[in-house]
């Protein structure tokens, strides 16, 4: 019993080390990386349903919540409510390493390069904003794939419905959907649609940390570190900035299938175009084609995120931010000026 005692202080001493000797960002990108991947499996039969809606209006919009839950069932079993989540997870776990990783980067190179910026929501927004925007780009392809899966169904074959073309391509897995998709298209293919992203998520990711910030404002000092609290006002802020920017998610997600759905109108050139044509086809309403469902999905996916994030970061004893700013910027101060330093060197050319 002692040695076995022994054995597992020893391993904990030898864990703890390993962990406090990684840079703070590594601990960030591992925290962000198992958050996003826990909260997407979660609600991930809804993120099915949401694209469904969005994408195959026709089929599963008169059926409603419950009737596309029993449809799907039926057809394509309980794994049908998480078709083209491997991908989802693939594509989640660096899009929410990088976004978190990223938003506290930026946020401590703002400070720092940037004092009269201060520290209130406007630095969220800008930090979040960017953190978005960087998580995108290097992520697109896997959400490009993601949804192509997604919008498959097991008998899509068999409907005849006005604006569906009977012979859809059919994507045997995540490898297969990315190698035809490159085979078509090349490396624009796998960006189709990334434009509305980027328009989506600046001001989606920027305004939700400036809501979660301002709401934390108001909530009183010894109630701040309470982890209901932060849960609720993240959840609140997801729901405000997803309402603002939920069209241009829809266009999105209509141009990353337009290659699979053939519609009758021909291809949709670019994000205003989209826009106009859905409104022309289908009414406004199309716009927030899913939004109840995504409502669903937003308050248990920030609600978990934010949860499994500050366990991970507590696990992995990650400082408080501003701690890491005062590190930083203590480091920097500390350093001897000599040849080899970056502000005598930086002063010399």
């Amino acid at each position: 019993m002692e040695e076995n005692r022994e054995e597992r202080e020893r391993g904990e001493l030898l864990g703890n080390r390993l962990i406090d000797g990684m840079p703070v960002f590594a601990k960030e990108l591992i925290a962000g990386g198992v958050a996003g991947g826990f909260a997407k499996t979660v609600v991930a039969p809804l993120e099915r349903l949401k694209i469904l809606f969005q994408t195959r209006r026709a089929e599963f919009k008169s059926l409603g919540l419950s009737g596309s839950f029993t449809k799907i069932a039926k057809t394509e079993g309980v794994l049908g409510f998480y078709r083209g989540n491997g991908a989802s997870i693939a594509r989640i776990v660096p899009y929410a390493a990088l976004h978190y990783m990223a938003y506290e980067q930026y946020r401590r190179w703002i400070i720092l390069g940037y004092p009269g910026v201060g520290r209130g929501p406007v630095l969220d927004l800008i930090a979040g904003s960017f953190a978005g925007g960087t998580a995108v780009l290097f992520t697109y392809p896997l959400d490009l794939v993601r949804t192509k899966l997604a919008y498959q169904v097991s008998d899509s074959s068999k409907l005849n419905v006005k604006g569906l073309v009977p012979r859809e391509q059919v994507y045997k897995g995540i490898r297969d959907c990315f190698s035809q998709t490159y085979k078509e298209a090349g490396i624009r293919g796998l960006y189709r649609g990334v434009a509305p992203s980027l328009y989506g998520i600046f001001p989606y990711a920027g305004l939700k940390f400036y809501f979660y910030e301002e709401m934390k404002r108001n909530v009183p000092e010894k109630h701040r570190k309470d982890i209901t609290v932060k849960l609720v006002c993240g959840s609140v802020a997801g729901l405000l900035g997803q309402t603002f920017t939920y069209p241009l998610d829809v266009a999105r997600r209509q141009m990353q299938v337009q290659r699979v759905l053939r519609s009758n109108g021909g291809d949709m050139k670019n994000t205003m175009e989209t826009l106009v044509m859905i409104v022309r086809r289908e009414g406004w309403q199309q716009l927030f084609s899913g939004l109840s469902i995504n409502y669903l999905k937003v308050v248990p996916s920030v609600a978990i995120g934010f949860t499994v994030y500050d366990v991970m970061k507590s696990f992995l004893h990650v400082p408080a931010r501003d701690e890491t700013v005062v590190e930083v910027t203590t480091s920097r101060s500390s350093q001897p000026l000599s040849l080899h330093s970056p502000s005598l060197s930086e002063s010399q050319q």
